[in-house]
């Protein structure tokens, strides 16, 4: 058969793959793919707190100073930026499931390497190699759900896999209230968190090589035999009644479709793409001021309001309680609120919780602003994962959402740069003052920029 006969019905297939998964109800297998992404997720939400969560901790065992501290604080970070650019072409190209295996076998290596660091500089170095597989970790997470969940329920269940994510963060904080003190086995109990990251980081692995493939890039590839197979037996999974009610999702005519080996800037530039692109990377880069500005950088701010080591850990894990309380209060609201609304709603409350936190001047205080920043900036990041994942089409999904992420890598990395020198300076005041600009900035740009995305089918076009 001739090229030209072949080409309009591969074009076609994954339209109808994308369909047919849209207008699935949530099956047995959409619960279990959710909840596996989700504990890869907490262990990745616990390694990325590690490091803010013992700075303090690690600058007395050390004996660092102030550039050592950033740069440890740092390194993750940077490590992050180049695995959210890398391994994303790599799901584009290669598939979902490959990337994922890649990925944890990277940042579960060389956190067991960090827990016996000898010096401030092996830690940095080992920090900086598992950034690069923690920082693939939630832009292949949101892709993956992206293009299996169906269309009215993509952002319920997304918020669902966060929300067990985000009980690595309190988990870590209380791990630290706990070990910190200790010597287990003759080992110091900083070094334990890094174990335990990484052994459980090795478990999820050997879950994740059951994950299928997603449908979506498969059809993609031309590989339209096996999307169809395991499309057709999370179909089976539905019972007839239920198959024939559940009604096709809005269908308007498909974007282009950039081939991924290829993808990269001018894809995301094109005709079409250059709004949601201007303000997805305006929001990356100003969204981890407010999300990490707190996660990072409280240990430091309730150092600065006289608090010890032993009680800011003791603060910071009841604060860190408000994460996946968080992520569970946007489970009702991600899918009946419109996600531009949603964004921009719960950057006003951050920046509220924030100043309340820099003027709290008493324990009770610090703790309840503490909790409700945490709280407000799950809810904030749960739809922006959300967000973020509905932008591009599957061709280029992880290549272009890598390269957003990894702009608000690059953010984080600046941050103890930028930020702890105003803390130190000017206290907790200015310091919240500055995230709070930059969140306002954020909440115009998405709804100034953003477009609609609730419910839409994951390769239309956003908006009308």
């Amino acid at each position: 058969m001739s090229q030209t006969a072949t080409a309009p019905a591969r074009a076609a297939a994954p339209a109808a793959i994308g369909v047919r998964l849209d207008r699935m109800p949530i099956t047995p297998m959409h619960r279990r793919l959710t909840a596996v992404i989700g504990v890869g997720l907490l262990f990745d939400t616990f390694e990325n707190n590690l490091s803010g969560t013992l700075a303090e901790v690690l600058r007395g065992d050390f004996a660092i100073g102030v550039t050592s501290l950033k740069l440890v604080l740092a390194s993750v970070f940077i490590g992050q930026f180049i695995g959210s650019l890398v391994l994303g072409r790599i799901a584009d190209r290669y598939g979902r499931r490959r990337a994922f295996l890649i990925n944890l076998a990277i940042y579960s290596t060389f956190s067991l390497l960090g827990a016996f660091s000898p010096n401030a500089t092996w830690l940095i170095v080992t920090r900086l190699l598992a950034g690069i597989g923690i920082g693939a970790e939630q832009v292949l997470s949101d892709c993956y759900l992206a293009d299996v969940l169906p269309a009215k329920k993509r952002g319920r269940y997304i918020a669902w896999a966060y929300t067990l994510a985000f009980c690595g963060v309190p988990v870590v904080g209380f791990a630290a209230l706990w070990l910190v003190p200790l010597t287990p086995l003759g080992m110091a109990g900083w070094r334990w968190l890094f174990v335990i990251g990484a052994l459980g980081s090795a478990v999820v692995w050997v879950w994740r090589r059951q994950l299928i493939e997603s449908p979506r890039w498969l059809a993609q590839q031309g590989r339209t035999a096996e999307a169809e197979a395991l499309v057709a037996s999370m179909e089976a999974q539905v019972p007839a009644a239920a198959r024939a009610s559940v009604p096709a999702p809005r269908s308007e005519a498909p974007e282009p479709r950039p081939d991924a080996r290829k993808a990269g800037l001018r894809d995301v530039l094109r005709p079409g793409m250059r709004r949601r692109t201007t303000m997805l990377w305006i929001f990356c880069t100003l969204s981890v001021v407010g999300y990490y500005g707190f996660g990072t950088l409280a240990p430091q701010v309730v150092a600065a309001k006289g608090y010890g080591v032993v009680a800011g850990l003791g603060f910071t894990a009841l604060s860190f309680l408000g994460y996946p309380v968080g992520s569970a209060l946007a489970l009702p609201i991600v899918d009946r609120v419109e996600r531009r609304t949603l964004v921009a709603l719960t950057a006003a409350a951050m920046m509220a919780a924030g100043l309340g936190f820099a003027a709290a001047g008493s324990a009770a205080l610090i703790v309840v602003f503490g909790f409700l920043y945490t709280l407000c900036s799950n809810v904030f990041s749960s739809v922006s994962h959300v967000y973020l994942s509905e932008q591009y089409p599957t061709a280029i999904r992880a290549t272009a959402s890598g390269i957003a992420y990894s702009l608000s890598k690059l953010s984080a990395a600046a941050l103890p740069f930028t930020l702890l020198p105003v803390l130190h300076a000017y206290g907790p005041g200015p310091l919240f003052a500055v995230i709070a600009a930059a969140m306002a900035v954020l909440a115009a740009t998405v709804m100034l920029l953003g477009e609609r995305t609730t419910g839409i089918a994951i390769d239309e076009s956003p908006g009308a």
